[in-house]
C-alpha cells in the first residue's frame, strides 16, 4: 500500500478532482502482482505498491530507502558495498553475497529476475511503479522468492511524447542528474515508440580513510535505460530493452568496535563511525548490464501471449578490508563475474467469466563465478608458511532450471473466489571449487589444496498453492492463503574439505510452508484504506552463512565461510498498512508489525542449541507513520509538506549474535516540502535521518584475527531537487 495521493496518475483509476462529501478519495492503484491487472485493494496478497508520485514524497533514492515503508521489510546495502543488495522478507532471505549462493527475495526489473545480489540495491529513476510482495511467491515468480519479491517496473513507451529533467543538490557535495524521454518515432501512427532514460549519482564520502585521505562511502554511479517498442496493431508488439549501471563508489566505512589485540594498540578504534584507515586500493566497482526482448500477442480477446528473453550480466572488483588498519590482519580482494539467460512464456486467459489465470513455462541458464584472494596474518605469531597465510577461493557454479506453473482463479459465487496454483521446478547445480594456500602474495606457487571438487546436483519440488478470497461487503474483502516457497541448495564454493570435509558436500535446499489471513477493506467512501495480515510460517532447512575456525598445521586458528542448513524455525507475524485522508489537507499513511521468529530444531556438534539461537535481519516491532499536508495553489499547482518516523526494534544482524554488533531498537526522523508550481515545474527539499542516528546494518566478527567492525547506515542527508516535466 503506497502512502496517500490525492491526484490521479496512470496507475489509478480514480477520476481527477473526485470527491466525497467534499473530500477528496484515495487512489486505487492498480499492480500486477498476480501477472494481471488488478487494483490493490482487490488482491488477495499481502503487497505494498509505489507510484512515482509516492516514491518522490517518501524520497526514495533506491532500494534500500523502502526499508522503513513495507511491513516486515529489511533491505540495505551489503557491507563494503554500495549496490549489492541484501534483502529479508519476513525474516527470510541471504546475507551471503558470493556465487553459489541463492537470495532469498527475488529482485525483478522489468519481469527479468536479477540472479545475483550485485548491482541489485537499484536506483529509482524513470520509473512506473514498484511492488513489493510479501511471503513466498512460488507459483508465480518462482525462483528464489521464497521470502517474497520485489519488482521494479519500468516508466512504460507513452502514445504522446513526455519526459522529465530534475537535479539534486545536497549536503556531501550530493549532485544527481536524471533525465528521460519518450514517444512516437516517425510520427504518431508509425507503430514505432520509444523511451531512453538517465541518471549519474554523484556524492562525497561519509568517511576518511585516514591513511590515505580518500573519501569512504561516497558514491558515484552511473545507470541508463533504452526502450524500443514495435506495436502492430492493438494485438502484437515487440519490445527491445536495454539497461546499464556502473557503479564506482569507493569502499564502504566500517567502525571498529573494540581495540584489535593483532595491532598491539597502536590503531585503537576511531570516533567515527564511517573513517577508517585501511592500506587496500579504493576500489570497490560493480557494472551491470541487461537486454530483453519481449513479445506480446493477443490471439483473441480472451488470450494473451507473453514472452520474454532476457541476457543478463555483471561483473565486480572489490577491496575488503576486514580489520580496518594499514596492517595487512584480514585483507581480501574479490571479482565476481556472473551471466544468466533466461526464458518464460506465459498465456493468459480472461473471457469475463467465472475462471481466469495465467500459466507459464520458465527457462533459466546462469554462469556465477570468480576468483578471491586472502591474506590473512598475526603479527602476535612467529612467521612461518601458514603466517601469513595466503590463500584463494575460485572457481563458478552454473544452474540450469527449468518450471512450469499455473495459478488460476474461479468465481465460487459473486461474493467468493477459490485460486489454485502449484509450480514445479527442476534444478541442476554444477559446482567447480580450486581453494589452495600460496606461500606469497603473488599467488604463484601453492603448497596445499584446501578444496578440488567439480560436482553436480540436482533439487526438484512442487510448490502448491490455496487460497479463499471472501467479499463480506462492497468495500471489505477477507482472504486465507496456504503456501509452499522453495530455494534450492548448492554447493559451498568456499569449502575446505581438507579441515572440514563435510564443507564438500552439497546444503540442502530450504522450504517454507506460509499460512496467511488477511483483509482489504476501503472504508469512509475511500476515504480509509486498511489492509492486515497475519501469517504462520514453518521454515525448514534454514540456510546459513557462518564463519568456521579451523587448526592450522603450525596449531594456531584460522577461519573460513562455511555453510550449513541450520534446522527449521516458525515465523508468525503481523501486518498492518494504512492509509487516511481525515480532511481533504491531510493525509496519514504508514504501517505497523509484529515478528516473531524462532528456531524449532538447530543442531550443532549433535545438540539442539534451538533456544540460543536468533534469526538474523529480524526486528520483533518495526513500523512507520508519515503525516502529509496539502493545499492547492491558484495557479494549478499545488504545495505539500510531510513528517515522517520509522521505528524498529532490536536486531541481530549477523549470525555469530556478537553483542557488539547487535543492534538495539531506534528511529528514524524524515522530513520533506514539495511545491509544484505548474503541470511542468516542482522544487523539492528532503530531508532524512535528520536526528543523526548511529545505527548498524551489519558487521563482521572474526574472532581469530581480532576483528570486529560495524557497517551504519547513512548520517543526517538533506537535498533540494528542481524537476521539470513536459
Amino acid at each position: 500500500m503506497a502512502p496517500a495521493a490525492w491526484a490521479q496518475d496512470a496507475t489509478t483509476t480514480n477520476n481527477p478532482g473526485d470527491t466525497v462529501d467534499g473530500e477528496r478519495a484515495l487512489d486505487r492503484i492498480k499492480v500486477t502482482a498476480r501477472k494481471r491487472e488488478e487494483t490493490l485493494q482487490e488482491v488477495p496478497v499481502a503487497v505494498t505498491a509505489f507510484t512515482p508520485e509516492a516514491l518522490d514524497r517518501l524520497n526514495v533514492r533506491d532500494l534500500g530507502d523502502l526499508d522503513a515503508q513495507v511491513p516486515n521489510l529489511t533491505i540495505y546495502a551489503a557491507r563494503g558495498s554500495t549496490s549489492t543488495v541484501t534483502a529479508y522478507i519476513r525474516g527470510v532471505g541471504q546475507a551471503d553475497p558470493l556465487w553459489g549462493v541463492d537470495p532469498g527475495v527475488g529482485i525483478y526489473l522489468d519481469d527479468v529476475y536479477i540472479a545475483r545480489p550485485q548491482g541489485a540495491l537499484l536506483d529509482v529513476f524513470d520509473v512506473e511503479r514498484i511492488e513489493v510482495l510479501r511471503g513466498p511467491q512460488g507459483t508465480l515468480y518462482g525462483k528464489n522468492t521464497i521470502g517474497g519479491a520485489i519488482k521494479y517496473i519500468s516508466k512504460g513507451l507513452p502514445k504522446q511524447l513526455d519526459g522529465f529533467g530534475s537535479i539534486t543538490i545536497g549536503n556531501y557535495n550530493e549532485l544527481d542528474v536524471k533525465a528521460g524521454i519518450g514517444g512516437p518515432i516517425g510520427g504518431a501512427d508509425s507503430g514505432l515508440r520509444g523511451r531512453v532514460s538517465v541518471a549519474s549519482l554523484n556524492r562525497d564520502g561519509f568517511g576518511t580513510n585516514t591513511y590515505t585521505g580518500q573519501d569512504v562511502s561516497d558514491k558515484e554511479i552511473n545507470a541508463a535505460r533504452f526502450e524500443l517498442g514495435a506495436f502492430a496493431g492493438d494485438n502484437f508488439d515487440v519490445r527491445f530493452a536495454l539497461d546499464w549501471m556502473d557503479d564506482q563508489s569507493g569502499m564502504r566505512g566500517a567502525k571498529m568496535l573494540a581495540p584489535n589485540p593483532l595491532t598491539r594498540g597502536v590503531y585503537p578504534p576511531l570516533d567515527s563511525r564511517y573513517d577508517i584507515r585501511s592500506g587496500m586500493p579504493n576500489i570497490n566497482d560493480t557494472q551491470m548490464k541487461g537486454g530483453s526482448i519481449t513479445a506480446n500477442w493477443r490471439p483473441s480477446d480472451n488470450i494473451s501471449l507473453k514472452y520474454v528473453v532476457a541476457k543478463r550480466e555483471s561483473d565486480t572488483q572489490t577491496n575488503i578490508d576486514f580489520d580496518t588498519t594499514p596492517l595487512p590482519l584480514v585483507d581480501v580482494r574479490a571479482f565476481y563475474n556472473d551471466q544468466q539467460v533466461s526464458n518464460e512464456l506465459q498465456l493468459n486467459y480472461d473471457a469475463g467469466g467465472r475462471a481466469r489465470g495465467v500459466m507459464g513455462l520458465y527457462w533459466f541458464d546462469g554462469d556465477a563465478g570468480g576468483h578471491v584472494l586472502n591474506y590473512f596474518s598475526n603479527p602476535l605469531l612467529a612467521p612461518g608458511l601458514t603466517n601469513p597465510l595466503f590463500g584463494d577461493t575460485q572457481g563458478y557454479v552454473n544452474t540450469k532450471s527449468f518450471a512450469a506453473y499455473a495459478d488460476w482463479t474461479f468465481d465460487l459465487s459473486t461474493q467468493l473466489k477459490l485460486d489454485v496454483g502449484a509450480r514445479y521446478t527442476d534444478e541442476d547445480k554444477h559446482a567447480v571449487a580450486l581453494n589452495r594456500f600460496y606461500t606469497s602474495n603473488s599467488y604463484t606457487t601453492s603448497w596445499g589444496t584446501a578444496a578440488n571438487f567439480n560436482k553436480t546436483v540436482n533439487f526438484k519440488n512442487v510448490s502448491p498453492k490455496v487460497s479463499l478470497d471472501y467479499q463480506l461487503t462492497p468495500d471489505i474483502m477477507v482472504y486465507a492463503l496456504a503456501t509452499r516457497g522453495f530455494k534450492s541448495g548448492g554447493y559451498n564454493i568456499r569449502a575446505n574439505t581438507t579441515a572440514v570435509p563435510r564443507s564438500g558436500e552439497p546444503f540442502g535446499d530450504e522450504s517454507v510452508d506460509s499460512y496467511e489471513l488477511g483483509s482489504k477493506m476501503s472504508l469512509l467512501d475511500d476515504r480509509l484504506f486498511l489492509n492486515l495480515a497475519y501469517f504462520h510460517n514453518k521454515y525448514k532447512d534454514i540456510q546459513l552463512s557462518v564463519f568456521t575456525s579451523y587448526t592450522l598445521p603450525n596449531g594456531s586458528q584460522s577461519f573460513f565461510g562455511d555453510f550449513t542448513n541450520a534446522g527449521q524455525g516458525t515465523v508468525q507475524g503481523v501486518e498492518v498498512e494504512y492509509q487516511y485522508l481525515p480532511t481533504r489537507h491531510w493525509a496519514i499513511s504508514g504501517n505497523l508489525a509484529w515478528l516473531d521468529a524462532k528456531y524449532d530444531k538447530f543442531i550443532t556438534a549433535g545438540v539442539n542449541v534451538a533456544n540460543s539461537q536468533r534469526f538474523t535481519n529480524a526486528p520483533e516491532f518495526s513500523g512507520a507513520l508519515n503525516l502529509e499536508w496539502r493545499t492547492a495553489l491558484e495557479n494549478g499547482g499545488n504545495l505539500s509538506a510531510r513528517v515522517g518516523y520509522s521505528y524498529q526494534s532490536d536486531v541481530w544482524p549477523t549470525t555469530d549474535l556478537s553483542p557488539a554488533i547487535h543492534q538495539d531498537g531506534y528511529g528514524l526522523l524524515s522530513a520533506g516540502v514539495i511545491w509544484k508550481m505548474n503541470d511542468a515545474w516542482s522544487f523539492s527539499l528532503q530531508g532524512s535521518n535528520l536526528t543523526d542516528e548511529a545505527y548498524r546494518t551489519t558487521g563482521y566478527n572474526i574472532a581469530s584475527y581480532g576483528v570486529l567492525t560495524g557497517f551504519y547506515g547513512p548520517p543526517r542527508q538533506y537535498s533540494l531537487t528542481a524537476r521539470y516535466d513536459f
